[in-house]
């Protein structure tokens, strides 16, 4: 067996790769195996999916009903529904999910399972949308959970979701304006009257340049031409557009108005997403710390920038799920998307974190990293795992030695 990642970086281990299409052989899989872990849409840059020796269940066939609910104002979806397919059946029923990440192109069960976000001062991460959901346990029994905080990030450590429920809310529009130029004084002064200034605000970097590439604002209301310092672009931009990477495959800018599906994404469903080939890491501190770190990093701004397509700040509501990054309090995210040079990257990350360690870093869940942070209800999801997992079938290596803290 020779699949991968999306990246194309890590190849899994796992013995057999088994497609079922019913819940029932999904149970049976999951009971049959003593090593087993479902695969997703493999946008995770990291061992999380792989299972050495074991089974991997990809659930893109699976035969699960979709259900909207207009009188609760929430979906169920099948596992391995992706984002960009499910908005286009809540937007025509009138309804919204609050938020989405930057790619619509990602599995909804992956993304909740690596508290996967999008932007927004007030928006939480996509995980916080999840009010029930289906687990397939090692016993190969299936259990439903509503409102259950341990077991939505579940990392794939306690079992195989087949179905969630995600809460809706009324349809909305917003326009995507883009400014170029930012300058660092200004980022730094008015940090929160930026991250205010619309439904969704990134920033975009490479750290070594005098100021900030661009700042893209997807709101209501029009920003006017100047902002904070930043001037309006006069065509549409991509993430990496300082590396030259060109805009066609990116939601529609220059404050056109449009849905929430086609504006809070950056980049349309119907195009390879991103840059494509390439890496990525993303950490996470308190708000509070937002300007500190923001110059902590731009002191080995000139290190990163080597290997960097672009970098993006931008700002996530906190939660209470027990092993999301933004559990107890909004985070400051800085996203980088790294060329595909894995060695490079690789020796970056101790110094990043070492950087950040001071402000209470913690990574993505589904990016590189070097080290995992302690997060308070760590016990209480061992506990749950334990429980639910006694012999361990759905621990990898990534959950062994991140989650687990064994070798």
């Amino acid at each position: 067996m020779r699949e991968t990642n999306w990246a194309g970086n890590q190849t899994f281990t796992a013995a057999r790769l088994v497609r079922p299409r019913t819940i029932e052989q999904v149970q049976e899989a999951v009971a049959g195996a003593s090593a087993v872990k479902a695969l997703g849409s493999r946008h995770c840059f990291n061992d999380i999916a792989d299972c050495p020796g074991g089974v991997q269940l990809d659930l893109s066939t699976l035969d699960v009903e979709t259900g909207l609910d207009t009188e609760a104002a929430t979906i169920t979806v099948p596992a391995a529904a992706r984002y960009g397919d499910i908005a286009v059946q809540v937007q025509a029923a009138g309804f919204a999910l609050a938020n989405l990440a930057s790619l619509p192109h990602c599995t909804v069960a992956g993304t909740v399972a690596t508290a996967t976000h999008g932007s927004g001062r007030r928006n939480q991460s996509l995980a916080s949308a999840v009010s029930g959901l289906d687990l397939v346990t090692a016993d190969g029994e299936v259990r439903t959970y509503e409102k259950h905080d341990g077991v939505v990030v579940g990392l794939g450590a306690l079992g195989v979701v087949t179905r969630l429920t995600l809460d809706l809310v009324p349809s909305f529009e917003l326009r995507q304006d883009v400014f170029d130029g930012l300058p660092w004084e200004s980022a730094y002064e008015h940090f929160e009257e930026i991250q205010d200034a619309g439904y969704s605000v990134s920033m975009f970097t490479n750290w070594a340049r005098d100021t900030i590439d661009q700042v893209w604002v997807k709101g209501a209301g029009q920003p006017g031409a100047d902002f904070f310092g930043a001037k309006a672009a006069d065509a549409p931009r991509h993430p990496a557009h300082a590396a030259g990477i060109p805009a066609g495959n990116c939601t529609r800018q220059l404050g056109v108005p449009g849905p929430w599906h086609e504006r809070i994404p950056h980049f349309r469903l119907d195009f390879t997403p991103s840059v494509g080939n390439e890496l990525q890491t993303e950490y996470f501190v308190p708000v509070r710390h937002a300007v500190a770190a923001m110059e902590a990093l731009r002191e080995i701004g000139h290190r990163l920038a080597t290997v960097l397509l672009t970098s993006e700040i931008r700002t996530v509501a906190g939660d209470d799920l027990w092993l999301s990054p933004f559990h107890g309090g909004d985070r400051l995210a800085l996203h980088f998307t790294w060329q595909p040079e894995e060695d490079t990257v690789r020796a970056l990350l101790p110094v990043l974190e070492e950087r950040l360690a001071p402000f209470g870093v913690r990574p993505h869940w589904g990016k590189l990293f070097h080290h995992a942070a302690e997060y308070p209800k760590l016990a209480d999801f061992r506990a749950l795992a334990d429980e639910l997992d006694p012999d361990g079938k759905f621990r990898g290596p990534f959950a062994r030695r991140h989650v687990f803290g064994e070798r």
